[in-house]
């Protein structure tokens, strides 16, 4: 059963429950510090103005049988989706992710909880890139072929990634100086 948001929320920030708030913070960040990734994909997208859209995504996963800790992050941020996908790889479970892809979400939701909250492994400066890239957006850099480069560039630096496709087409090639 998905807990409800507002009971928990409006629980959290309580004065009276000052330090189960900041003991809950402590495992949202834990936990998307060993579960969740930020990642910002360049996507093919013949409608867009440029041929491609910048896809930024957080993501927190989770074997099906612990889908409970997800629908939690759901109810804390106040948004997201959690989907279960089957999955034909060595694990025994469906894997279930809790998924914000809406950018207002990602930019007055996710971004200033981490700011206020940093991230304590490697994930926090791909936290930061990824916090960038939703700025460059902001300001609409993400609709020039320039802004799009230095996306897919940085991109391309986050969650071990191999090399942006964008910066591998044909098309952009041609544009390159």
């Amino acid at each position: 059963m998905e807990p409800k948001g507002d009971v928990i929320r409006n629980n959290l920030m309580g004065a009276d429950n000052q330090q189960e708030r900041t003991e809950t913070v402590g495992w949202v960040v834990g936990f998307v510090d060993g579960e969740g990734c930020f990642s910002v994909t360049l996507i093919r997208n013949s409608t867009t103005r440029t041929g491609w859209q910048v896809f930024p995504e957080f993501v927190v996963t989770q074997g099906q049988s612990s889908i409970s800790a997800l629908l939690f992050l759901k109810s804390w941020f106040g948004c997201g989706e959690v989907y279960v996908n089957r999955r034909s790889d060595n694990h025994r479970e469906p894997l279930a992710r809790y998924c914000v892809r809406a950018l207002d979400a990602l930019r007055t939701k996710v971004v200033p909880f981490f700011e206020k909250h940093p991230l304590k492994t490697k994930k926090r400066e791909d936290f930061k890139k990824f916090a960038q890239v939703l700025e460059w957006m902001s300001e609409k850099k993400h609709l020039s072929k320039d802004g799009l480069r230095e996306i897919a560039g940085v991109a391309q630096t986050m969650n071990r990634r191999k090399s942006a496709r964008f910066l591998e087409s044909s098309e952009t090639v041609r544009l390159t100086p």
